[in-house]
């Protein structure tokens, strides 16, 4: 089941050029290209004629031609030329999708495209501030289900158990969790105090001593997550006083784009506060977080693999799973509302 009336991330901005780029969206034929002047534009990737994808045809000026038997559509997805006849019959059209380009991503409205509100879009701007440096992840095709994706980051005590060689330590679970939930939002805060730094803080921050942690994970409906997580020397956090603005912070955000309801396309980009400037730092980075997405993706998948195998079989719940519960519960209660 897809939310389909809110904003998912189709692409990277570098990704989308002059040549078509097709992308399953929400189990939906997509294509992706630009116009002369750069606008990003999104179509149906299918052909009203006779089918064929329209991403296997190409951009003349601003329109996209099929390569089948050419006939060419424009930005809102009118047929506006057919080889050989003046008359355009009044059927030859594809569907458009309102497309935004913000915060170095192409976000797109699979839904009723009158009511696409571009300040639904989230407010992720450290990825557009000179005060922030941005590592540009990648994107990751996943065979799983996104909410598998949303349960992942907002239960991040599977840290200690997959990611001991990067993010994590084994004391996390030593710290309980904070859940709070609003209308759009729920958050997981969980605050780690006068523990060893995990290797990725070591390397990045030169942590020696003990620190003061924070993970503060807010995931929006239906499932775009970012993750405000940090460092400092130890003693200098009050949690009750929230995220301090001394040691290094990191802005974690991510983007599960269903591709269908059992493969996902992952967006991720980081931001950071210090070593601004620093290529060896950004590459530092970029290496130990792929490393961390990719250990992900083995769990992930395993899960996949083994709920498909017995799809009625259940789950057991423990104190950890708070978050992702009640943001699947969050998710529940949009489709259903849009349904109705």
């Amino acid at each position: 089941m897809f939310r389909k009336n809110c904003w998912y991330v189709a692409a990277w901005d570098h990704e989308v050029t002059e040549e078509p780029l097709a992308r399953t969206l929400l189990c939906k034929p997509v294509v992706l290209y630009r116009t002369e002047d750069g606008t990003a534009v999104a179509l149906e990737d299918r052909c009203c004629h006779r089918a064929l994808p329209l991403s296997m045809g190409k951009v003349v000026g601003d329109n996209l031609q099929c390569g089948y038997h050419g006939l060419e559509f424009d930005q809102s997805g009118a047929c506006i030329k057919i080889p050989g006849q003046k008359r355009i019959p009044p059927g030859a059209v594809v569907k458009s999708y309102p497309l935004i380009e913000r915060w170095k991503w192409l976000w797109i409205w699979m839904g009723d495209p009158e009511r696409a509100d571009e300040s639904l879009i989230p407010n992720w701007w450290w990825f557009d501030h000179p005060d922030w440096e941005v590592v540009k992840g990648k994107y990751l095709k996943l065979d799983c289900n996104y909410e598998l994706i949303t349960d992942n980051l907002l239960d991040l005590s599977h840290l200690a158990y997959v990611h001991l060689n990067t993010l994590g330590t084994g004391d996390i679970s030593e710290f309980p969790i904070k859940t709070d939930r609003e209308e759009e939002l729920v958050r997981m805060t969980r605050w780690i105090i006068d523990r060893p730094a995990p290797p990725m803080f070591q390397a990045l921050g030169n942590f020696r001593g003990t620190v003061d942690r924070w993970q503060i994970v807010e995931t929006f409906s239906p499932c775009l997550t970012q993750i405000r997580a940090g460092a400092c020397d130890a003693g200098i956090c009050d949690p009750e006083d929230g995220e301090p603005e001394a040691g290094m912070h990191i802005r974690n955000l991510n983007a599960p784009t269903p591709e269908t309801e059992n493969s996902t396309y992952y967006f991720f980009g980081h931001a950071r506060d210090f070593a601004l400037g620093d290529e060896e730092v950004s590459a530092d980075l970029f290496k130990m977080v792929s490393q961390t997405f990719d250990e992900d993706v083995e769990v992930l998948e395993a899960q996949q693999k083994m709920l498909e195998s017995e799809p009625d079989r259940g789950f057991i719940d423990i104190n950890v799973d708070a978050p992702g519960i009640a943001a699947r519960r969050m998710l529940r209660r949009d489709i259903e509302a849009e349904q109705h």
